[in-house]
C-alpha cells in the first residue's frame, strides 16, 4: 500500500504540487528518499524518525521507500519533514489514510516531535487554495498562511501529536487569524529637514508618481535623511500588492510571526552588496533586494560605490519589473517593480561646485568619480537633483516646514487621480505613472501648444534619447496630476525637463 501526501516545491514566488508517495514492504531495513532531494530533504529521514519516536510510533523493521514526485523536479528546503512524517503515519496506520487526501501539508520538525515555522506559508496556501484543498503548516506560520483566504481549511499544529489527536476526533484544532504588524509609531518625518526646499519638492513629485530619483550634494547635506522619509509620505500598499509583497518576504523568510504589514518595503542594502545580494540567486535561488524592495523603495546610499556590474544589473529590473535568475538547471522570476533612490557625492572627496572648495585632482576627481555610474542606467532615473550645504540661516533659524502627515495626503490624492484614470483606460493594474507604457504617456500627457513647443525645443536642444523624452512626459503627468490639473501645461513640463537636465555635478555621469 502506497500512502500519498500533497505538498509543494517553490519555484519563484510560485508552489509547485509534489506527491509525496510513502510505501513499507519488506526488504533491507532503512528509509530511502528519491526524487532529487536536496541535502535539507536528505536529512528529513533522521528527523523524522526521531519525531515519530519522540510522539510514541516506532518504525517497522521493514524497507521504506519516499518518492517524491515528479521526480526530475529539484526538491529543497525542510519544509517536506511534515508530509513525509505524515505519509509514514498514514502507512502505519496511525492516522486515517483519507484524512489527509483534502490538504496540502508543509512544515519542519524538531527531534522532540513538535513542529517548526518555515519559509513559504502564504504561497503554499494560495497553491492549496487553488488545488481546492487546505493547508496544514505549523503554529508559528499560520497567521501567514490565514491571509489566503477565509474560505481555506487551515490546521495549524504545534506537534504531530497534537495533528493525530485532531484526526482521531479527540482534539480539535481552531483555524488561526491573520496577524497584522504595528505601524511604527515614530517613523521619521519631513518636518526634520531644515531648509533643502527643492529636494523635499522632487521628494513628493516622486512619491506622487513612483519615479525614480538621484540625489547629488556634499556629505552633510541630509541626502540620506530626506531618502529614509520617503515612506512617511507614501502611500499604503493596495491588497493587492500587499499579497505580492508579502508572498516575497515569506519566501525569503522575512515576515516573522506571519505577521503582514502595510508599508511598502524600504531596503537599503550596502554598497559591498554582491550580484546575488542585489539580484537573487545562491544555491536556493532567494529573492534579492530588488525583490525584497518589489512594490516599494530600494535606496542605495554612496551609489558609485556600489561595483558597475551591480548597477548595471538593475536595468532590468528598472525596464520589466521583474528579476529572472537563470541557472544551468532551472530558471526563476521574481517580482521587482521597485522605486530606485539613489545618493551620492559629487566626487571622491565630496566636495566638488561647493564655494571655497577645490578637489586636489580636479576636474579628473569628478569625472572618474561620476564615470562609475553608466549611462544607460543614468537614463532611466527620472529626477536628478543638486542638495547643496544647508545654509547657517536654515541651521539657526529654520522656518516651519510641511510634517510628512501634509505632504502624504497630497500624494495620495495624485496617485488616486492616476488610479482612476487608469481604470478608465482599461488598465486597473498600474497604479503609477512611473509604470505605463509609452503609447499611454504619449496620450494622457499630451502637452497644450505652449508646452508642445517647450518640449521639442529641449528634446532637440538637449539630445534626449526616446526613454528620456517619455519620462520627461511621466514626470509633467505626475506634477500637473499634484495641481490636480487635466491637461500637461508648459510650466509642469518645464519642472519636469529640469530635473531630467544633468547639472554640473552630473555632467560626466549622464
Amino acid at each position: 500500500m502506497v500512502a500519498r501526501v500533497s505538498t509543494v516545491a517553490f519555484q519563484g514566488i510560485e508552489g509547485v504540487p509534489v506527491d509525496v508517495q510513502v510505501m513499507v514492504a519488506p526488504g533491507k531495513v532503512g528509509i530511502q528518499i528519491v526524487g532529487l532531494p536536496d541535502k535539507a530533504v536528505a536529512e528529513s529521514r533522521e528527523r523524522v524518525q526521531a519525531a515519530l519516536h519522540a510522539s510514541g510510533l516506532s518504525l517497522p523493521a521493514k524497507k521504506v521507500t519516499i518518492n517524491l514526485a515528479p521526480a526530475d523536479l529539484p526538491k529543497e528546503g525542510s519544509h517536506f519533514d511534515l508530509p513525509i512524517a505524515l505519509g509514514l503515519m498514514a502507512a502505519l496506520g496511525a492516522i486515517p489514510g483519507d484524512a489527509l487526501a483534502g490538504y496540502v501539508v508543509i512544515g519542519e520538525l524538531n527531534l522532540d516531535g513538535t513542529i517548526a515555522a518555515v519559509a513559504g506559508a502564504l504561497p503554499a496556501a494560495i497553491g492549496a487554495n487553488g488545488l481546492g484543498k487546505g493547508l496544514i503548516c505549523p503554529a508559528d506560520s499560520g497567521a501567514e498562511a490565514a491571509w489566503a483566504g477565509s474560505e481555506i481549511d487551515i490546521l495549524a499544529p504545534r506537534s504531530l501529536i497534537a495533528l493525530a489527536n485532531h484526526f482521531r476526533g479527540t482534539q480539535v484544532l481552531s483555524r488561526p487569524e491573520p496577524a497584522v504588524r504595528a505601524s511604527a509609531a515614530n517613523m521619521p518625518d519631513l518636518a526634520d529637514i531644515k531648509g533643502q526646499e527643492s529636494a523635499k519638492r522632487a521628494l513628493e513629485v516622486a512619491a506622487a508618481g513612483n519615479h525614480n530619483l538621484l540625489m547629488v550634494g556634499p556629505p552633510g547635506s541630509g541626502k540620506s535623511m530626506l531618502a529614509a522619509r520617503l515612506p512617511s509620505i507614501l502611500p499604503p500598499l493596495s491588497p493587492t500588492e500587499l499579497l505580492e509583497v508579502s508572498m516575497i518576504h515569506s519566501i525569503a523568510g522575512q515576515l516573522p510571526g506571519g505577521k503582514l504589514s502595510d508599508r511598502r518595503p524600504f531596503r537599503t542594502p550596502h554598497h559591498s552588496a554582491t550580484m546575488a545580494a542585489m539580484i537573487g540567486g545562491g544555491l536556493r535561488a532567494k529573492p534579492g533586494e530588488a525583490s525584497l524592495a518589489h512594490n516599494g523603495v530600494l535606496f542605495l546610499d554612496e551609489f558609485p560605490e556600489f561595483t558597475p556590474q551591480v548597477l548595471d544589473a538593475l536595468r532590468q529590473p528598472l525596464e520589466t519589473a521583474e528579476c529572472i535568475i537563470a541557472r544551468a538547471n532551472h530558471r526563476v522570476t521574481y517580482p521587482a517593480a521597485i522605486q530606485l533612490v539613489a545618493a551620492m557625492n559629487p566626487c571622491r572627496c565630496g566636495m566638488a561646485g561647493e564655494p571655497g572648495h577645490s578637489c586636489a585632482r580636479g576636474p579628473r576627481c569628478v569625472s572618474d568619480y561620476q564615470g562609475r555610474i553608466s549611462g544607460p542606467l543614468m537614463d532611466r532615473i527620472d529626477i536628478r537633483i543638486d542638495v547643496p550645504s544647508v545654509t547657517a540661516a536654515d541651521l539657526i533659524r529654520p522656518a516651519p516646514a510641511e510634517p510628512s502627515a501634509v505632504v502624504a495626503r497630497r500624494v495620495a490624492r495624485a496617485r488616486e487621480i492616476q488610479a482612476d484614470r487608469f481604470i478608465t483606460l482599461g488598465m486597473p493594474q498600474i497604479l503609477s505613472n512611473a509604470r505605463c507604457s509609452t503609447s499611454v504617456i504619449e496620450t494622457m500627457a499630451e502637452p497644450d501648444a505652449g508646452g508642445l513647443q517647450l518640449l521639442r525645443d529641449a528634446a532637440e536642444k538637449m539630445k534626449f534619447s526616446a526613454r528620456g523624452y517619455h519620462r520627461v512626459l511621466k514626470v509633467a503627468r505626475t506634477l500637473a496630476d499634484l495641481d490636480e490639473k487635466a491637461t500637461v501645461g508648459r510650466i509642469h513640463l518645464a519642472e519636469a525637463i529640469s530635473y531630467r537636465i544633468a547639472g554640473e555635478r552630473l555632467t560626466a555621469a549622464a
